[in-house]
C-alpha cells in the first residue's frame, strides 16, 4: 500500500505495523559487539498470527521468531531478541499469518514482496553522538557576517573591504574577498541574543587564517585568524558560551587545505619533505595536483600517508581542549575519496577516535547512508532527507530551478514528502537520524524565507525542523526574516542597528518552537508515527514512554483531519475541538495528548 492509499481513510496511518530504533521500540540496544537486543514491533491486533525478524550475521540472514510482549487497547506488542555480531548488523521484520498475509517491514515501511537490505533497520552498538547534542538547537554564524567590533588592524591584501549594512555582491571575482569585518568578539557581544532564539549551540564556520571570508582555503590550522580577534578572542567566546550554557562546534576541512597552507607551500618548494605525501601531485593533473572540484586554491589531501594522520590528530585535539565541543567536516562525503582510493570510512572511524567522544557531523548533499553507519561520523547535514524534501513542498512553484543542481525544481506533495524524509532515515542506526541536523538552509543554499515566500511557510518549516528527529540547525538571520536567493546572496549581514527590519512575529516563533523542542524528551530521543498525510498537510506523533505530542504542518487550507485523541493540550497554534484538528493554512500546530 503506497503512503498516498494509507492515508485515504484517518486513522488508517495509525493502524500500520511500526518499529524504528527508538527506545520505545529498542529498550535494549546493544552496548558493543557480542551483545544481545531486545526489539519491539507494534501492530494491529490481528495484524499477524506470527512474526519473524530476520537479522544479519557475518552477511548470512538469521531467523529468530518474536513472541507477544503485550496486549493493550487493539494493539499488539511483539518482541524478539538477537545477537549483534558484527559492528553493523540490518534488521527486518516478517509478518503472516493474520490480516497482512506475508508482508516485510522495513525502514521505509510495509512490502509484499522480497527487498533489498539497504533499507532494514540498523543495529550499530555504541552509535551515537554526546548527549548534550540530541537536546540542542544549533544555530550557525558565518563570523565576517555577524557582528563586528573592529578587532580587525586593517583590510588584509586580498579583502575588498565593505560597509556593515551593504549587500553582497554575491557573484564575481571579488565573491570570496568581499570583507565586512565580522569577528569573534562580536559573537562574544551577541551571546544573549543567540541564547534568546533558543539555541543552545553555535556552529562556527571556519576560524583559522585564509585567504577569503569563507576561510575554507586555510592557510594554517595552528591559529585563529588575527582578523577575527586572534586564540585570545576564540578562548574569551569558549568562556563566554558555556556561562551561557552554550557549546561550541568548529568547522575543519579534512578533504583539503587552501593553496597558501603552510604544509601545501612546503610540499611544492621541497619535493621531499614529509608535507609532499599529504597532498595528491601528479603532472598530468591541472596545475600538477588534485583539488577539490578542479578548483587550484583547495589541494586534495591524501590520507594514506600516516604523517598526515598524526598532524591531524593533533589539531583536532588541540582544539577540543581548547574548548571546542566538536566538529562540522566540511565536505566529508569526498574526503578520502580520489579515483580508485576510497578511505572515506577509515577516515571517519579515524576522526571518531581522535576526537574521543566530541561531536562529528558530516557536511553529505547527497544520500549519506552508506557513509554513516554509526562507526565513524555521528550524524550529517540532511539535505537530502530535510531541507530539499521540506523545501519543495512548501515553495509553490517559487523556484523554477533546482538550487543545488542544474535541473528543474520539483513541487512535492505531502506523501512525496514523507516518502523523502522516511526513505533517508532508513537504513542507518537510529542515532544517526537523531544527530543528524534538521536544516531549512545554511550558507551554502538561498535563505529559506525567499525560497518559500512568506513568514506563514517559513513558520512551517521551522514546526517541521524542530518536531521532525534530527538536531534543529538555524543559519543566523533566518529568525529575523533575512532573504537571499543564492549562497552568497544570502550571507547578508545580521542588522543589529536596524532592528526595525526584524520580523517580530517570525522570532516569537523561533523562540516559542526552539523552546518546545529544547524542553521535550519525545522531541530529543521519540518515536515518529504518521497519522494523516495529504497533499496539503501532514500529521505525526512524537513519542516516548513518557510523553506523546501530536504536530500538524498545513501548508493551505485543508480538510478537516479527525484524530483518535480526546484531550489535547495546545503547546503551540490553535486548538483542536473534540479530536477535530485545524483546517486552516498554512500553520503549524503541536499539541500534547493526555
Amino acid at each position: 500500500m503506497s503512503l498516498a492509499e494509507a492515508s485515504a481513510a484517518v486513522g488508517t496511518l495509525l493502524d500500520e505495523p511500526h518499529h524504528d530504533g527508538s527506545e520505545l521500540y529498542t529498550p535494549e540496544p546493544p552496548g558493543a559487539v557480542g551483545d544481545e537486543t531486545t526489539v519491539l514491533l507494534r501492530t494491529r491486533r490481528g495484524d499477524a498470527g506470527r512474526v519473524h525478524l530476520r537479522y544479519m550475521r557475518d552477511g548470512e540472514p538469521a531467523i529468530v521468531e518474536a513472541v507477544v510482549d503485550s496486549e493493550d487497547g487493539g494493539e499488539t506488542w511483539w518482541r524478539a531478541t538477537f545477537p549483534v555480531t558484527n559492528p553493523v548488523t540490518r534488521y527486518r521484520w516478517l509478518l503472516s499469518g493474520g490480516a497482512r498475509a506475508y508482508s516485510w517491514l522495513n525502514g521505509v515501511g510495509l512490502h509484499a514482496t522480497e527487498v533489498a537490505g539497504s533499507d532494514d533497520f540498523v543495529a550499530a552498538p555504541g552509535a551515537g553522538g554526546p548527549d548534550w547534542h540530541v537536546e540542542s538547537v544549533v544555530y550557525e554564524i558565518f563570523p565576517d557576517r555577524f557582528a563586528t567590533t573592529g578587532a580587525a588592524r586593517g583590510a588584509p591584501p586580498w579583502a575588498v573591504p565593505r560597509e556593515w549594512n551593504g549587500l553582497p555582491t554575491g557573484r564575481g571575482r571579488a565573491t570570496p574577498h568581499e570583507w565586512f569585518g565580522g569577528d569573534l568578539p562580536g559573537v562574544t557581544a551577541h551571546l544573549d541574543h543567540v541564547a534568546s532564539v533558543g539555541a543552545n549551540a553555535i556552529y562556527l564556520t571556519p576560524i583559522f587564517p585564509a585567504t577569503s571570508t569563507h576561510r575554507y582555503d586555510a592557510t594554517t590550522f595552528d591559529r585563529v585568524d588575527p582578523l577575527l580577534g586572534g586564540d585570545e578572542a576564540l578562548a574569551e567566546l569558549v568562556s563566554a558560551a558555556h556561562r551561557h550554557g552554550i557549546r561550541l562546534i568548529g568547522d575543519l576541512t579534512l578533504n583539503h587545505t587552501g593553496s597558501h597552507h603552510e604544509w601545501f607551500e612546503t610540499a611544492r618548494e621541497h619535493t621531499h619533505s614529509p608535507e609532499r605525501g599529504f597532498y595528491l601531485f601528479d603532472d598530468a593533473l591541472p596545475g600538477g595536483y588534485a583539488s577539490w572540484l578542479g578548483v587550484p586554491t583547495l589541494p586534495k589531501l591524501d590520507w594514506r600517508d600516516s604523517e598526515l594522520h598524526a598532524r591531524m590528530r593533533t589539531i583536532l585535539r588541540r582544539w577540543l581542549d581548547a574548548g571546542l565541543d566538536g566538529w562540522r567536516i566540511d565536505v566529508a562525503n569526498m574526503t578520502g575519496r580520489f579515483r580508485s582510493v576510497d578511505l572515506n570510512h577509515d577516515v571517519a572511524r579515524w576522526a571518531r577516535a581522535a576526537s574521543a567522544g566530541a561531536l562529528l557531523v558530516a557536511e553529505h548533499g547527497n544520500d549519506y547512508r552508506p557513509d554513516l553507519d554509526g562507526t565513524g561520523w555521528d550524524g550529517a547535514m540532511n539535505y537530502a532527507g530535510f531541507l530539499r524534501p521540506v523545501t519543495w513542498w512548501l515553495h509553490g512553484g517559487r523556484l523554477p530551478n533546482d538550487p543545488w543542481s542544474p535541473t528543474p525544481a520539483p513541487v512535492y506533495d505531502g506523501p512525496e514528502m514523507v516518502g523523502v524524509m522516511r526513505r533517508f532515515r532508513a537504513g542507518v542506526p537510529w542515532p544517526v537520524t537523531l544527530h543528524s541536523w534538521t536544516l531549512l538552509d545554511c550558507h551554502d543554499t538561498p535563505r529559506f524565507r525567499t525560497a518559500v515566500g512568506t513568514r506563514e511557510r517559513q513558520l512551517v518549516g521551522v514546526g517541521l525542523q524542530m518536531t521532525t528527529p534530527g538536531v534543529p540547525m538555524v543559519f543566523a538571520g533566518d529568525e529575523l526574516g533575512l532573504e537571499g536567493a543564492w549562497g552568497e546572496d544570502g550571507r547578508r549581514t545580521m542588522p543589529w542597528e536596524e532592528q526595525e527590519s526584524w520580523d517580530e512575529v517570525l522570532l516569537d516563533g523561533y523562540r516559542r518552537l526552539a523552546e518546545l523542542r529544547r524542553t521535550s524528551a519525545a522531541l530529543h530521543r521519540g518515536a515518529i508515527r504518521y497519522v494523516h498525510v495529504s497533499a496539503d498537510s501532514v500529521c505525526y506523533l512524537r513519542e516516548t514512554r513518557g510523553e506523546r505530542l501530536l504536530c500538524l504542518a498545513t501548508r493551505a487550507p485543508d480538510g478537516p483531519v479527525n484524530v483518535p485523541f480526546d484531550s489535547l493540550e495546545t503547546l503551540y497554534g490553535d486548538d483542536a475541538r473534540g479530536g477535530v484538528l485545524p483546517s486552516d493554512g498554512p500553520s503549524f500546530h503541536v499539541w500534547r495528548i493526555h
